[in-house]
């Protein structure tokens, strides 16, 4: 990649330059602005980021200028005028291009979600309209297994719009931090979860917690990521599995645990759990972006995700939070 384009081609191409002003000859930019254009593009396609597109030709001025102290030859006005366009035009192509290829990655990306997200909403919103549709007219008993079909795809739209909403918020910066009082913000969430683990058939469990501890975060962002993490565990677990959400306090920290039977993860497969777009089961309903989405939000309320394998039985996901010390309360309640 870098022998057909980038700094070694870009030193070839001064060399020449300096040549051709010698000689008074026309040094052709554009293709030293094409050649750090592709630069910039196999850059950005090997996950760099635009500073190193600059820094690239930056160290290599510094060097060549170094080179020429060394060796006793110095650089003279015109050559220095000759090098500084040069290398105008290569950082100028390099993070144009560079721009331009990530822009449409951007849209690309953001078209793909948009689609995603209509394809999910669309099979919920069947699978509600059809099981109702076979209970309002009587065909299937009120209380009976279609029924529960209804249940659940109504519970997967309520988890896919506080998802998208959360995945907007992270996406453009709103943070709405409050004290969260964690024994409660454990009771709505279990409630929810509590009807999802029925209508899929499982047995759901959640802990109480002190009534004191305390963290900070965005609410919304935060309820969520556990919710997310719930309906992954509901996703995977087998029929009439259990699913536990257990929270855990330390002096600082505060730990909810979401505890599956999911039958434990494939060897090497922890670190692709959190890639958009990934999926780990047989299941195909969703698309992937759940886990993504979590550990976002862990990070943007200062917290993390961890995960723990339990070989043969399952798997446990551990959302991070810092504890809100008992001395910040005072604080938090003259804030607000």
């Amino acid at each position: 990649m870098e022998r057909t384009n980038g700094i070694p081609i870009f030193l070839d191409q001064l060399g020449l330059a300096l040549r051709l002003a010698r000689s008074s000859k026309l040094i052709d930019h554009d293709q030293i602005g094409r050649s750090a254009g592709q630069h910039g593009n196999d850059l950005l396609r090997m996950g760099l980021t635009i500073g190193q597109v600059v820094h690239d030709y930056g160290d290599l001025c510094q060097a060549v200028t170094e080179l020429a102290v060394q060796l006793g030859a110095p650089i003279t006005a015109e050559e220095f005028r000759t090098i500084n366009l040069c290398l105008d035009d290569a950082i100028a192509g390099a993070v144009t291009e560079y721009a331009g290829q990530r822009e449409r990655a951007i849209e690309n990306q953001g078209t793909e979600r948009l689609g995603v997200l209509a394809h999910e909403l669309r099979n919920l919103l069947n699978s509600a309209t059809i099981s109702f549709e076979a209970v309002r007219t009587g065909r299937v008993a009120l209380a009976g297994s279609t029924s529960m079909v209804c249940v659940r795809s109504l519970a997967g739209l309520g988890n896919l719009i506080d998802r998208s909403l959360a995945e907007v918020r992270l996406d453009v910066g709103i943070d709405h931090r409050e004290r969260i009082a964690v024994a409660d913000f454990v009771e709505e969430i279990a409630i929810g979860a509590l009807m999802q683990a029925q209508a899929r058939g499982l047995h759901f469990v959640a802990t109480s917690v002190d009534r004191t501890v305390t963290i900070e975060g965005d609410r919304q962002i935060l309820i969520a990521a556990v919710s997310n993490l719930l309906q992954n565990a509901f996703k995977f677990s087998r029929a009439e599995g259990n699913v536990s959400l257990t929270t855990h306090t330390t002096g600082d920290r505060v730990l909810f645990e979401i505890e599956d039977e999911c039958g434990g993860l494939p060897p090497g497969k922890i670190d692709d759990l959190f890639i958009p777009f990934q999926q780990r089961g047989t299941d195909r309903s969703g698309v992937g972006l759940g886990l993504s989405i979590c550990l976002r939000a862990a990070k943007s309320n200062g917290g993390e995700i961890h995960v723990r394998d339990l070989p043969g039985k399952g798997c446990v996901f551990t959302l991070d939070l810092p504890r809100l010390a008992p001395a910040a309360l005072g604080v938090l309640d003259q804030r607000a």
